[in-house]
């Protein structure tokens, strides 16, 4: 199933926004979905939420362990709780909470990681949240969602209430693209979405860097005749195997991308699957290296590391051209 990038209402805003939107949507007709915030209401776009709901927000302050530990709380006396902190301080801060007081104890709190990857830009290295799918890939009991565009938002929140699961969802603060599905009900946890169909080789990306890999494939196609397949990954765990397996099968080259070290997250997830399974393509992660990050903002922090439609379709000529 083909994806086209469409322009309408609710299109181009931050993922952030969208989840703010649609979370003060389902606190109207559901009183018992509570926010806990670390100090983040006005980061994460919940002013209004609290306007509205003032006895359905609670403010923690910076104080991340807590913000967890209340959020388990409370999910354990049935409430639908959404903890909502910087990704960065929500993934490493309050890690053991998550580990324990979450996933252990089984409690269905929606950890949402706002201005995640490298959305604080010149902030630098402390504000990056570039362990996160390492760190919480390593948890049980834990699944683990980027959406790529407004549209995976709005349906990762609208199912993250419907299920009695830990989920950690991640969002960034750049205006996103709408990545529209021609045939609609195609989200699922654990189910990526194929953007766009590729016989010579596949960009599997999660995020943020979906966008890119798609500008990347459609480069491709325009300039060398290329037909570049482009897979949302939204959830880096549990990974979709069926749709990578099917992938793989084809034995062309494979690009991760990832707004995350290349240790631990979507690339190496993937890679271990495909060694273990007897899947050999030709086969490169991109994200950002194991080394001290650059300073700057979003975008050109990805070009100096390369995520890029151009870079994307540079590297994807240099695998090609190996085999």
């Amino acid at each position: 199933m083909g994806i086209e990038i469409v322009k309408e209402a609710g299109a181009h805003k931050a993922n952030q926004e969208v989840f703010a939107a649609i979370l003060q949507e389902l606190a109207s007709a559901d009183k018992d979905i509570v926010v806990v915030t670390s100090d983040s209401r006005g980061s994460g776009k919940l002013v209004p939420f609290g306007q509205k709901f003032p006895n359905q927000i609670v403010e923690i302050g910076i104080a991340e362990q807590n913000l967890v530990g209340v959020a388990a709380g409370l999910a354990s006396a049935g409430k639908k709780v959404f903890a909502v902190s910087p990704a960065c301080f929500l993934s490493a801060r309050s890690l053991e909470q998550i580990k324990n007081d979450v996933a252990y104890s089984d409690n269905p709190v929606k950890l949402i990681g706002i201005s995640a990857g490298v959305s604080y830009g010149a902030l630098g290295t402390t504000h990056h949240s570039l362990h996160d799918y390492a760190a919480l890939r390593a948890i049980n009991n834990l699944i683990v969602v980027a959406p790529a565009d407004n549209f995976e938002t709005e349906q990762a929140i609208r199912k993250a209430v419907e299920i009695n699961r830990p989920i950690y969802l991640r969002f960034g603060k750049k205006s996103m693209p709408l990545l529209k599905a021609s045939e609609p009900g195609d989200f699922e946890f654990g189910k990526g979405r194929i953007i766009q169909e590729g016989a010579d080789l596949t960009f599997v990306a999660c995020g943020e860097t979906v966008f890119p890999s798609l500008q990347a494939a459609k480069q491709l196609e325009a300039a060398h005749g290329i037909q570049a397949g482009v897979i949302s990954m939204h959830t880096i765990k549990p990974l979709d195997y069926d749709l990578l397996s099917s992938v793989a099968e084809s034995g062309k080259p494979i690009i991760t991308v990832e707004e995350h070290m290349v240790y631990g997250g979507l690339g190496e997830a993937c890679a271990s699957f495909l060694m273990e399974h007897g899947y050999h393509n030709p086969f490169k992660i991109v994200g950002i290296p194991d080394e001290y990050t650059v300073t700057g903002s979003q975008a050109e922090i990805f070009s100096h590391y390369g995520i890029t439609g151009k870079d994307l379709a540079e590297t994807a000529l240099g695998l090609l051209k190996k085999i």
